[in-house]
């Protein structure tokens, strides 16, 4: 561990009403700590039980986000976690503090601890530029004083910057003055320069800090002593002559003329000038550092061939100097007039419409030169679709030459050159700008060519669907879109009576809340339409589907209670463990998982006797009836669904124990022994159809099979219509002989709808059958279900045997 002075101050403790305890510890560490280093027992400060540690997941947050700090569970230390700068974290503040929250849980209590980083002496006072030039004339007076730069030091306290010293020297001392707490340094001339004696003087200036080492940083100081002016400037030559072309360029080099000045410094820098009685400076340029003379304006022969002017070069002394030169330049006669194009009239913008040859512009040329250099061809870049005529001498006319597109180009940019007939020719160019009007041309077009809508069943009334957009390339009225619905029908109503679509900005909203048992999906058409003369329109297909809500209780159909709240049965006292009493069935209008159906005892006189199947809803007993049981049970049973929220429905059953019930049931069995009696018909009827349909399957799959072998493979492959309406079909026929009720189950239903349930139900101490067959569907009328099953029940006292006699 490293060695360190670490110090603990107790502030203060807080409980607060949550059992969270609130107390403040101040640890004292030196910055730039090794990781791992120890920085005190934090669970032995704060009193915390070693123990403990783990359970209750002590936590170190700091305010910075950084973790600079862990704890070593194993011995309660407070540990160093990453390298701390006190110079990063808190600049020049004193003191440095850096706050931190332990955190543990079960039961919650939160510490404050601060941690206080000291300062070490880790920075140089250093200069920004470890050079400095100063330029001193000879004949200053002594007590002149220089501003230097102040050195910077990161660190505080007394590791900040103390003091600055300068070299030894004759000539300078150092003064240093504090502005805001900052110390400035000054060199200030103690004796006066001579520069014969000594030209350049090399000072060092030192900066010290107050820490232990003391840490210092340099700075070189150069003074250049600078000469008195007593040279003027000398011209290499008098006389420059040279020869131009009268087309030369702008800020071509002509010619060079050069001066010397024996001085040194300022006394020997020389800067160029035109005389003041020059006359030529508009077309001539000479640059004061280097004597080039340059073209600045534009020459002509015609009008002068030559050209004479003064020089003078003058030094920066004091009293300046100045020498002087004569310059003379003789201009070249050369075909120099490019020719110009002028524009005598222009139609812009011209309509995308229109037809090809309209006249556009009406285009001249001219050239100032004479004979061939005076003669001009006009000529027009290609890839434009406009074409040039020229009509008389030196004019021309601009003409369309195709169709016009203003969504493809709003404007073109017509590329003109004029060429002379002149040696070496000379040209020039033009650009004609031609904007293209807008003509409504373009339909509105839709970002998508159908939408799909998912509307939730019952979701309030001006509710938005969604929104359409359409985009029309035009510009102004023609690109202003309004949106319209079509009139079209949804189950015999006008659409309109569904929803409404705003006429600005597309966005459709219902006007009725919707049901999903009474429709499912619906189509509108949207139409889009430009304000242009003519106006043009786009449709575009909304297809809403409606999304079904569980807001449909499950229906019981049965056991039916429209006669009554509750439903009567009967059963042995000798019935056994599993005994079939009743099946309770119900179905749901929604859809989906909100139509599944989940069956439970909710209450019962003795819970211990019966139980609910969870799909099925079939009433059985869990054990044996005994003789102590009583002879009246009441049953409710609670049928819920599957939706969110979920919806529930309940129905009651009495269930009547009799000891005599075996009688009838001997009487029942007696009869149906007897081979003329119409329950063991039925039996046997159900049978045959059973057969004949299998048998009728075998020989269809016979016949499949043997004109597939034929060749005739499409036959095993073709759907009929019936097939494609209804693909996937399958049906299945279950004859359900579990306990004294007899039904026959017909399910089937394909992959891509519900499932239907036929079931044939059979009253067992009924000499009749009674058939009863039910069709679930999301759109059942549900009360004429329950009355037919209500009108095909032969009494509402049935008898139940445990025991199947077979036909």
């Amino acid at each position: 561990m490293e060695s360190m002075d670490i110090r603990i101050w107790w502030c203060c403790v807080f409980i607060l009403p949550w059992s969270t305890i609130e107390a403040q510890i101040r640890y004292t560490i030196p910055e730039e700590l090794r990781e791992g280093s120890v920085v005190g027992n934090i669970a032995k400060d704060l009193g915390l039980d070693l123990s403990k540690i783990i359970d209750r997941k002590l936590q170190i947050a700091t305010e910075t986000g950084k973790q600079y700090f862990a704890v070593d569970v194993e011995k309660g230390d407070l540990i160093v976690n990453e390298r701390i700068d006190r110079e990063g974290l808190c600049g020049y503040n004193v003191p440095c503090v850096l706050p931190l929250q332990v955190v543990l849980e079960n039961p919650l209590q939160m510490h404050r601890v601060e941690i206080e980083v000291q300062d070490i002496n880790d920075n140089t006072p250093n200069f920004k530029s470890n050079e400095r030039i100063l330029n001193i004339p000879e004949s200053i007076n002594s007590g002149a004083k220089f501003l230097l730069e102040s050195a910077i030091d990161s660190d505080v306290q007394s590791n900040s910057l103390k003091s600055y010293s300068l070299s030894n020297n004759e000539n300078f001392v150092l003064n240093v003055k504090t502005q805001d707490a900052v110390k400035i340094p000054e060199l200030v001339l103690k004796q006066p320069l001579d520069r014969e004696k000594q030209a350049v003087h090399k000072l060092i200036l030192t900066s010290a800090d107050g820490g232990n080492p003391v840490r210092t940083g340099t700075c070189e100081i150069t003074v250049v002593v600078l000469d008195n002016n007593d040279n003027a400037p000398e011209f290499e030559k008098p006389f420059y002559e040279t020869v131009v072309d009268e087309n030369e360029s702008s800020h071509k080099e002509i010619t060079r003329v050069k001066a010397i000045d024996l001085d040194e410094g300022l006394n020997g820098e020389i800067e160029y000038f035109f005389a003041d009685q020059t006359s030529d400076t508009a077309l001539f340029n000479i640059n004061r550092q280097t004597g080039v003379i340059t073209v600045k304006g534009q020459l002509d022969h015609e009008k002068a061939s030559l050209h004479k002017f003064d020089i003078v070069a003058k030094d920066k002394g004091n009293p300046q100097m100045e020498g002087h030169c004569s310059v003379k330049i003789k201009v070249n006669d050369v075909n120099d007039n490019a020719p110009d194009i002028i524009i005598t009239s222009l139609s812009s913008p011209i309509p995308e419409n229109s037809s090809n040859g309209t006249v556009v512009s009406l285009i001249s040329t001219k050239d100032a030169d004479l004979g061939e250099n005076g003669k001009v061809k006009l000529t027009l870049a290609p890839g434009t679709p406009f074409r040039l005529n020229p009509t008389v001498s030196n004019h021309y006319v601009l003409l369309t030459n195709g169709p016009l597109d203003r969504e493809t180009y709003s404007e073109h940019k017509i590329e003109l050159k004029a060429v002379d007939a002149g040696s070496p020719p000379l040209s020039s160019g033009k650009t004609v700008t031609i904007g293209i009007s807008d003509v409504n041309d373009n339909p509105p077009m839709f970002a998508e060519k159908s939408y799909t809508v998912y509307a939730k069943e019952n979701s309030a009334h001006d509710s938005i669907l969604c929104s359409v957009s359409a985009h029309d390339p035009d510009l102004g009225e023609n690109a202003k879109i309004s949106y319209s619905i079509l009139d079209s029908k949804v189950q015999d109503v006008s659409v309109s009576s569904y929803i409404y679509i705003n006429s600005e900005n597309g966005s459709i909203f219902s006007m009725q809340s919707f049901d999903y048992e009474k429709i499912k999906v619906f189509q509108i058409l949207v139409e889009a339409k430009d304000h242009g003369s003519p106006s043009l329109s786009s449709n575009a297909a909304v297809h809403v589907f409606i999304s079904d809500r569980n807001d449909n209780a499950p229906a019981v159909i049965y056991p039916s209670t429209s006669m009554g709240s509750v439903s009567h049965q009967k059963m042995p006292r000798s019935a056994k463990a599993g005994h079939l009493v009743t099946k309770v069935t119900a179905v749901d209008a929604d859809s989906g998982h909100n139509a599944w159906l989940f069956y439970r005892l909710a209450e019962a006189t003795d819970a211990s006797l019966f139980s609910v199947n969870l799909h099925t809803g079939e009433v059985r007993t869990k054990r044996a009836v005994s003789e102590h049981d009583d002879s009246s049970q009441k049953l409710l049973i609670e049928i819920k669904d599957n939706g969110e929220p979920i919806q529930s429905t309940t129905v009651t059953v009495d269930i009547l124990i009799e000891d005599s019930f075996h009688e009838p049931i001997s009487d029942y069995r007696e009869k149906t022994i007897e081979p003329n009696k119409k329950t063991g018909k039925i039996t046997l009827y159900l049978i045959i159809s059973l057969a004949s349909v299998s048998l009728l399957s075998l020989v269809t799959f016979f016949i499949l099979l043997v004109k597939c072998a034929r060749g005739s493979i499409s036959c095993c492959i073709r759907r009929t219509n019936s097939e494609y309406k209804n693909p996937n079909r399958n049906l299945q026929i279950q004859l359900n002989t579990d306990g004294p009720i007899k039904y026959v189950e017909v399910l089937g239903g394909d992959m891509m709808s519900q499932s239907q349930s036929f079931g044939s139900y059979l009253s067992p101490m009924s000499e009749f059958s009674d058939l009863t067959l039910v069709k679930p569907s999301s759109t059942t009328n549900f009360t004429d279900t329950l009355n037919v099953l209500d009108a095909s029940l032969p009494d509402s006292a049935w008898t139940f045997e445990s025991q199947q006699v077979s036909a």
